[in-house]
């Protein structure tokens, strides 16, 4: 387990909710009203993305290609196209914007945290007092990245997408070697939607094999089945988008969830490992109870008088099973009875003679 804030992350803590608002805001007012509806659905943290477009992009006029939902009805999509540079523009907010969104969040009673990307935005997260920081999966062998936001001691939480195993172990033993031991790996699929043949779940009981930390799913997918699976095959934290219509024409809305979705995923999440139980059969008084009224026990099927051996054909199986099992028959029968039995009784050792 892991210190995530005043939160614990790991295996028998419940499971930990974080809302991706990164990709999904445009601006300082959706980034804030995204915080509120993440705080009132119940999640635990809330993530963006700390953008310099300016600094990331080399060629203003290169196109990114992604899907846009154009009829909920019958989920139909189309591809778009626009200049990266531009889409990165719409979510870049200044220092003192950022410090207001990471107030709102406190006030709002949510963690908030970001992917940052230059050295200058791990000192930003320091001094906001964060709870964590991210690394993209592209920055997985950016070493100085990972080395300073280390050094903070905050939560890191690493993605892991196109990324091999090696380049995953090298990154945690960067963090390691910092003396920070509070470390989350994602298991992250890369296609944005994920494709149902690329988002391979069962990596993440290989991660959590492999490593003592933290496993968590970051989901690009529509609706909530691939998180259902991942909490089932061991996450410990689900990262899921949010936006305020799914419809948005931009990046990342078509697979995220809507307000009216957002309060029954974190109830879903929280009921999840509840229900998975345990790995070893386990039944409460509750379930005895029940199983007896619907097993079944020895009744005699007709009248018999003290001193009749009971055979098979004076038996019968009924409901409920508090008396003597079926299991048991051949014990009881070539037994005499001691005293008169009517038929249609529950039959009990203190009817038969155990001495024949």
């Amino acid at each position: 387990m892991i210190n995530f804030g005043s939160r614990m992350v790991g295996n028998g803590q419940p499971i930990f909710i974080t809302f991706e608002a990164g990709p999904t805001h445009d601006g300082m007012a959706s980034a804030k009203e995204l915080i509120t509806l993440a705080a009132e659905s119940g999640g635990d943290a809330i993530k963006f993305q700390i953008l310099d477009p300016d600094r990331l992009i080399s060629d203003k006029k290169q196109l990114f290609t992604y899907e846009i939902l154009v009829d909920k009805d019958s989920g139909r999509m189309e591809k778009v196209s626009e200049p990266l540079y531009d889409i990165m523009c719409r979510r870049a907010l200044s220092k003192s914007e950022w410090k207001e969104v990471k107030e709102h969040a406190d006030n709002s009673g949510i963690s908030f945290f970001a992917t940052v990307g230059f050295p200058e935005e791990v000192d930003m997260m320091e001094e906001f007092n964060c709870d964590s920081i991210k690394i993209a999966s592209a920055d997985i062998t950016h070493f100085p990245l990972i080395r300073k936001a280390a050094r903070t001691g905050m939560c890191l939480q690493i993605d892991t997408g196109n990324s091999t195993m090696g380049e995953i172990e090298a990154a945690v033993e960067i963090i390691r070697r910092e003396g920070n031991e509070n470390i989350i790996i994602h298991h992250c699929p890369t296609d944005y939607p994920a494709t149902i043949t690329g988002i391979n779940l069962n990596i993440i009981s290989t991660l959590k094999h492999m490593f003592d930390y933290p496993i968590a799913f970051s989901d690009h997918s529509p609706g909530h089945d691939m998180d259902i699976a991942a909490v089932a095959l061991g996450a410990n934290l689900v990262e899921k988008t949010i936006t305020k219509d799914r419809m948005t024409p931009s990046v990342e809305h078509v697979m995220s969830l809507e307000p009216k979705d957002m309060h029954n995923f974190v109830n879903l999440m929280r009921e999840l490992p509840v229900a998975l139980g345990v790995k070893r059969r386990y039944m409460s008084q509750k379930d005895l109870d029940k199983s007896m009224s619907m097993r079944r026990s020895i009744f005699l099927g007709l009248d018999l008088k003290a001193g009749d051996i009971i055979s098979e054909s004076h038996l019968e199986y009924r409901r409920p099973g508090f008396g003597m099992a079926p299991s048991i028959v051949d014990r009881v029968i070539g037994k005499a009875l001691v005293n008169s039995v009517d038929k249609g009784s529950m039959l009990s050792w203190s009817d038969l003679n155990s001495n024949i």
